[in-house]
């Protein structure tokens, strides 16, 4: 590049669009624009890249510490790649724990619109992690989060920092927290997103972030052991989208939220919902034999009529005992999309789940996610399948297709049944066996032989 170059200072602000700090040669028009133009556009690039751009003059030099977003996501091929090789993950852990601070250090925007971590990390990190909270939290951050899970995917030991919160003293009688929400060491008025996955946060914690976070609209809590009674319940909570996932410490979640549109649970021990009115969408897992489907749908009772997305997690159940429960089921008007997760194990006829199709007048999608406990050794004569129309579903995704009896009596129920289908997609994916290539393209070769014919030209057939 060209023309005259003005040094950035490091007590640089972004200009606004009215003014230039910057006049170059014609030639170089990217470095004439505004300065809060060009933080833009270096905010659209990956953190990385945006730091390399430091070097491509004195122009350029400190552009990109005033960029709102700092996310130090390495994404999961990289992580999947590390966890497989021990020495190489210890190296490169402490490069990012380097890389983290050594932003942070030198960053100067005032404030954030985000902050990710995302790596996995341990106890052994913890002043560096809370270094990081505290930087965050004092740029008023927007969005946060804390993901730190093991290659196990298990909780870690890092306990978020009361402190963080608090400037009076913390009574810990057990491991329970009493947290005085009149004395905040900064401001949390701005935090909209809040997720912590693999951090052990108290419910005097989360607590304290639904009473002092008036624009919070996401709370994602993933595998916490330290959550036990959690009552998320407020006339003037904001908050749009909620997940508490693999807490296995927990007893009690009392909901009532009346902007809630998003829930997720994977435990329904002590779930009482009211006051939802404007909840669409709902995910929850039913591994519980204990708990019968006729009690999950009463947990649901004061939302199901006005569902439009639900995903039922029913890995673990043996419905043998549940046939009639499943011809019970109450209708779900508005439901568009259904993702049902189920595990077989033998010969289970899947014409069953057909029950929440027939309970779906509405239906537009329908996603099942079959896992084999064991593959199926031979096959048996496919049963003639009912005829029950449906009018609206147009599309249908089998994932963990094999071929089998199960598998070709249920889409042969969808495509003698659903009228307007568009769209079938086949995926043979599967994650338990030992030969998973060659299941995989005996799966791929039965679907183009044995279902293709059968499919009419009219509907789409994705074989992935």
């Amino acid at each position: 590049m060209g023309g005259k170059r003005v040094r950035i200072h490091t007590n640089f602000k972004p200009n606004k669009c009215c003014k230039r700090s910057f006049v170059g040669d014609v030639d170089d028009r990217i470095s004439q624009l505004p300065d809060d133009i060009l933080v833009d556009i270096l905010s659209r690039l990956s953190l990385k890249e945006a730091g390399r751009t430091s070097v491509l003059s004195s122009r350029w030099t400190n552009l990109w510490k005033h960029t709102p977003s700092l996310n130090f996501d390495v994404g999961q091929t990289v992580l999947d790649k590390l966890y497989r090789q021990r020495e190489l993950f210890k190296r490169e852990k402490r490069k990012y724990v380097k890389w983290v601070n050594s932003v942070t250090r030198s960053h100067k925007s005032l404030t954030l619109k985000e902050f990710k971590i995302r790596f996995a990390l341990d106890k052994s990190e913890r002043k560096a992690i809370t270094r990081w909270l505290e930087f965050a939290f004092s740029r008023q951050v927007e969005s946060l989060e804390l993901d730190i899970k093991s290659d196990r995917h298990t909780s870690t030991d890092y306990r978020f920092p009361n402190e963080l919160l608090i400037a009076s003293k913390l009574q810990l009688p057990s491991d329970s927290v009493c947290i005085d929400h009149t004395r905040m060491l900064v401001d949390f008025k701005s935090l909209k997103e809040l997720s912590f996955r693999s951090v052990q946060v108290s419910d005097a914690a989360i607590d304290f972030f639904l009473h002092n976070c008036p624009l919070l609209e996401k709370l994602i809590v993933h595998h916490s052991e330290k959550i036990s009674k959690l009552e998320i319940c407020g006339s003037s909570l904001k908050l749009k989208h909620l997940e508490i996932v693999y807490c296995f410490g927990l007893k009690s979640l009392k909901v009532s939220a009346p902007s809630l549109t998003s829930l997720r649970v994977t435990s329904l021990d002590g779930l009482l919902l009211e006051n939802v009115p404007m909840l669409v969408d709902v995910s929850v897992n039913c591994n519980d034999d204990s708990i019968s489907i006729h009690h999950l749908f009463s947990l649901l009772s004061c939302c199901v009529s006005q569902l439009q997305t639900l995903c039922l997690d029913l890995t673990r159940r043996n419905f043998r005992q549940e046939v009639n429960e499943l011809c019970e089921l109450p209708k779900m008007p508005k439901l568009k999309k259904l993702v049902i997760v189920y595990c077989a194990r033998g010969y289970e006829n899947l014409i069953r789940l057909a029950s929440f199709i027939r309970a779906s007048p509405h239906l537009v999608e329908f996603v099942l996610e079959f896992k084999w406990y064991k593959l199926p050794r031979k096959d048996r004569e496919v049963k003639d399948v009912v005829k029950i129309l449906h009018h609206h579903l147009k599309v249908f995704k089998f994932c963990g297709y094999y071929g089998g009896t199960n598998d070709f009596e249920f889409l042969s129920y969808i495509l003698g049944n659903c009228v307007v289908l568009e769209k079938m997609i086949i995926d043979p994916y599967f994650i338990w066996s030992r030969d998973k290539l060659q299941v995989e393209e005996t799966a791929r070769k039965s679907a183009e032989q044995k279902l293709a014919p059968e499919v009419p030209q009219h509907i789409e057939l994705i074989i992935l």
